[in-house]
């Protein structure tokens, strides 16, 4: 694994989650996000270690708690017994770590996991954890904010797309591409309202700030996205995975994923002083 998608992918763990984690308001989920450390350092040192039985062990110690986690959704699921577009993409947010978590376990310990090669897996795991979890919290979230027509479609779109995109790894690359499309409409939809949201923000410069770089972000990585799928798809040139890596990958860690939550953890604190909503 590259030091550039080791450090994107510990980013995912140990910062992503927990503070997504955070914003969903469920009571339910913070016993696993209080003990989330205990599954995410472990995952972490992993990444820096050679392929191997400790690499494996420790990549386990995270996958039992992305699995754990993934049992919360359905369990909210029959609590809440809501269908609506938020609780969907909300739902997805749950279950994408454990997505990367099994990539996680299957490169960490050599094995080429339903054919892919380490390489393709090591990039499923910051995948999953950016676009699986991150975009598909966020665009729950903009749903929840407010009844529109632009936020149901995020809150379909992204869970959508990224499950085209999975499926594509096995039905090949034009349903991928078609998985690209689904999550670039669902990602624009993001940065629009997202946009739109920023005088909410009032005169906190800095949240104003995080939630106009988090929707600007969007508009650039994911013409990067179609452009590599379409490439893929079509064998018309394209960006090389280690450039991916290093522009729409970085940019949506750090440009998109981690501005957008810390901006709508001040959103919350600005809206709720006496603390998050339950």
């Amino acid at each position: 694994m590259s030091v550039l998608v080791g450090l994107i992918v510990m980013l995912g763990m140990l910062v992503i989650v927990p503070l997504g984690l955070g914003l969903v308001g469920d009571p339910a989920l913070d016993r696993i996000r209080r003990l989330w450390p205990l599954f995410a350092v472990p995952g972490a040192v992993s990444l820096w270690l050679p392929r191997g039985g400790g690499a494996t062990a420790l990549a386990l110690c995270y996958a039992l708690g992305a699995l754990l986690l993934a049992t919360h959704a359905p369990r909210r699921l029959a609590r809440t017994r809501s269908a609506c577009p938020a609780e969907a993409a909300l739902l997805t947010a749950l279950v994408a770590p454990s997505v990367a978590a099994l990539a996680l376990v299957a490169e960490r310990a050599g094995h080429e996991l339903f054919g892919f090669g380490l390489g393709i897996l090591a990039l499923t795991v910051p995948h999953f954890h950016f676009a699986g979890f991150a975009a598909a919290l966020v665009a729950g979230l903009v749903c929840r904010a407010g009844d529109s027509a632009a936020g149901r479609f995020a809150a379909l779109s992204v869970p959508l797309g990224t499950l085209l995109v999975l499926i594509g790894y096995f039905a090949g690359d034009w349903t991928e591409f078609a998985g690209a499309v689904v999550l670039t409409a669902g990602m624009w939809s993001i940065a629009l309202l997202t946009w739109r949201t920023t005088p909410a923000a009032g005169r906190d410069r800095l949240t104003r700030g995080l939630l106009t770089v988090s929707a600007g972000v969007l508009a650039v990585t994911m013409v990067l996205a179609l452009s590599w799928a379409l490439g893929e798809a079509t064998g018309l040139p394209h960006p090389t995975l280690a450039w991916m890596t290093a522009t729409h990958g970085l940019g949506n860690a750090l440009g998109f994923a981690l501005c957008a939550l810390f901006a709508r953890r001040r959103l919350q604190d600005l809206t709720h002083p006496e603390g998050r909503p339950a």
